[in-house]
């Protein structure tokens, strides 16, 4: 073997031997701390105290006033391991000759090459993280019998890294550290951008990956896949923050809540015009540069959302970035569209969420998910063949016939956030998995007024998303078509099976796909694959592409956006509702589907009267009577309510339904939506 010749410096001469092996250098270094404090040479808490001291003086030197108030803790790690590092050649050359290096380094090339090394010479929990990566390479690269011993110290570094690069939810880790490999660590922080976890919303996804790569039947794991997906590490946001003189609303969340709301303008604004450390910006760039025009979403991914016990399903913004412009200008979007997803971290509803769940004293960041949008051209829009939102438990069984634990589908044509964010006058194909082609509606009329009107899509050529009328983008040219609608005729629906086509006629059903496809029992085996392994129900994001819609059978591709505990309420007696009421003494009935679950002792209604609610002829009357609603719900704080009103609670038109926002209804028991 030969290694490099000593030189008259010996401290030059080690750090040149060990910058010709990048990854086993932190392994030897190790070792050669060994020696040190076994020899006596130097104790290992003197060397550790000065190794921190080193530190704190070279924060000095590069201008650090406040040491330990001006770097974050992982940038303090880096520092700390390299001046370790310098300590540990600067001892090792004045106590042992060069050639005792000579056979560290060739004892533990052996070692890797078979033999139990030692690797068990420093805490996981104060590594940095190069060389926590490098010991759990070795360890797995043991042969079996040699790796037996050392699978304790394998799972306590999986843990840690769980811990510091994903998410640091107990419930969380006690999943994930049974499913993830060092490897798939490895792969997320080659995608993550900035120091910090990544958040909520990307551990879902990459959990819920992983289980089914490992566990699903491989018919399934042959077309099931992810988006292409980076992460904003969840200390950008304060480095933003801090950078650009927004500390002042680090504290919204202890203000009153007349007081957030009325801040949140400037705040988003302020948010808005700042400006990303420079490095952070060139890996966006380049990460645009890579999108080559696709479009992006920008996804929150808190450090709480979508975790067991709170969901915060809705409480945060995404924005979808059509990408369509130059390269500066599509990153001014895309940063923008950050900044977005930052300042709505800190508007009511989500502070008001968190005050309710016992959460406010979180230290909440946001990591970002940046997601390449799933979905293809068709003429000058983007859109996926399908999307929605599937639930391992079925809360709406509209006949008997439906088992609840075999789950159930919103699913839209175009982008989801039509399933995600119902609208009053829309409504995605409702599926239940255990019989996929029963309708809800009984009769053709009302199967049309119930389905899909509106298609949310991403106008490449004005470069935004919009919502439009089915009627006038459908059309015979569109691939997979006959999958997705149907011909409705006099009292009945066909499929289709023509080019010449009444568009005005068209309904959307998804039937065809439903028959003629496997993609409803993959879906059902999918959900209950993650509910088993997640220990809870589930519910999903999702978007599918039918790849070759001219053959008998077409195969499906189910794109998992998103994955998360299901919000459930607990088993209880089937509840049976009293005969022969009066009808002076019924307040309102419904024959359609509601999901299960039971309120006793109502002490109060808030009621919107429908017909005195859409005669209101301003906005501004309506804003008084939102303001309203909830100054009453402050007011009905711990007393049963429920409250009843037209169209849809919580829409984003006011001509749909009452326009308010958790905030304002947060301490009603349900929510009742009368139409009609």
């Amino acid at each position: 073997m030969t290694l490099a010749a000593p030189s008259s410096d010996r401290i030059l001469n080690i750090y040149l031997t060990l910058n010709q092996y990048p990854v086993l250098s932190s392994r030897i270094r190790a070792r050669m701390r060994k020696e040190l404090f076994n020899r006596g040479i130097i104790a290992r808490e003197a060397f550790n105290s000065e190794a921190r001291k080193k530190a704190v003086r070279s924060q000095m030197r590069e201008g650090i006033q406040d040491p330990f108030g001006e770097e974050s803790f992982e940038i303090w790690e880096l520092r700390l391991s390299r001046v370790r590092d310098s300590l540990t050649d600067f001892y090792f050359a004045y106590n042992f000759p060069y050639e005792f290096l000579e056979e560290i380094i060739i004892a533990i090339l052996a070692e890797r090459g078979g033999g139990a090394p030692d690797l068990v010479t420093f805490n996981p929990e104060l590594a940095p993280q190069e060389m926590i990566f490098d010991q759990a390479k070795a360890i797995e690269s043991l042969p079996p019998e040699e790796r037996k011993h050392l699978e304790a110290r394998l799972q306590d570094i999986k843990v840690v890294l769980i811990r510091t690069l994903i998410s640091d939810q107990l419930a969380y880790i006690k999943i994930a550290k049974k499913w993830f490999q060092i490897s798939d660590l490895k792969k997320i922080r080659n995608r993550r951008i900035g120091e910090g976890k990544i958040g909520g919303k990307s551990a879902g996804l990459l959990l819920a990956a992983r289980i089914l790569e490992e566990a699903a039947p491989d018919a399934i794991t042959e077309h099931i896949r992810t988006p292409d997906s980076y992460y904003l590490g969840s200390n950008v946001m304060y480095d933003v923050m801090e950078n650009n003189g927004l500390m002042q609303w680090a504290d919204q969340k202890y203000k009153p809540e007349e007081q957030i709301r009325a801040e949140h303008p400037e705040l988003e604004k302020d948010f808005r015009a700042a400006k990303f450390p420079e490095e952070i910006v060139e890996k966006l760039a380049a990460l645009i540069e890579k999108a080559k025009n696709k479009p992006l979403i920008v996804r929150s991914s808190s450090l709480l959302e979508d975790n067991f016990g709170a969901s915060f399903a809705g409480k945060y913004e995404s924005y979808f970035c059509p990408n369509q412009g130059s390269v500066e200008e599509n990153l001014a979007a895309l940063t923008d569209a950050i900044a977005r997803v930052y300042a709505s971290a800190l508007r009511a509803e989500p502070i008001i969420y968190r005050q309710q769940t016992a959460l406010i004293d979180y230290d909440e960041r946001i990591a970002i998910l940046i997601q390449f949008v799933e979905g293809e051209k068709f003429g000058d829009y983007y859109l996926p063949h399908g999307a929605g939102v599937a639930f391992s438990r079925n809360l709406y069984r509209w006949s008997a016939d439906i088992k609840r634990e075999d789950g159930f589908l919103r699913l839209v044509w175009g982008m989801g956030t039509r399933a995600v964010d119902q609208t009053g006058n829309d409504y995605p194909r409702l599926v239940a998995l255990s019989r996929p082609l029963l309708h809800p509606a009984d009769n053709i009329k009302a199967l049309q007024r119930y389905s899909q009107q509106f298609v949310d899509l991403i106008d490449l050529k004005a470069n935004q998303l919009k919502t439009v009328p089915i009627s006038e983008i459908i059309s015979s040219r569109y691939s997979p078509l006959r999958y997705i609608a149907q011909n409705a005729g006099e009292g009945y629906l066909s499929t289709i099976h023509t080019n010449l086509i009444d568009t005005e006629k068209l309904v959307i059903t998804f039937d065809e796909l439903l028959r003629r496809t496997n993609f409803a029992e993959e879906m059902k085996i999918i959900l209950k694959l993650l509910e088993k392994h997640y220990k809870a129900p589930v519910d999903t994001e999702f978007a599918i592409k039918i790849i070759n819609p001219r053959a008998l059978q077409p195969k499906v591709e189910i794109t998992l956006l998103q994955c998360r505990p299901q919000s459930h309420i607990l088993e209880e007696d089937e509840i049976h509702l009293p005969e022969n009421i009066e009808e002076e003494n019924i307040l309102f009935s419904t024959k359609r589907m509601v999901p299960r679950g039971s309120i006793e002792k109502i002490r109060y209604i808030l009621f919107v009267p429908p017909e005195g609610y859409f005669n209101i002829e301003s906005q501004s009357e309506r804003n008084k009577l939102e303001r309203a609603i909830g100054h009453l719900n402050a007011a009905l704080e711990g007393e049963n309510y429920i409250a009843v009103g037209p169209g849809r609670w919580g829409t984003s038109s006011p001509d749909l339904g009452v326009h308010i926002s958790y905030a304002d209804i947060y301490n009603t028991r349900a929510l009742i939506e009368l139409s009609g």
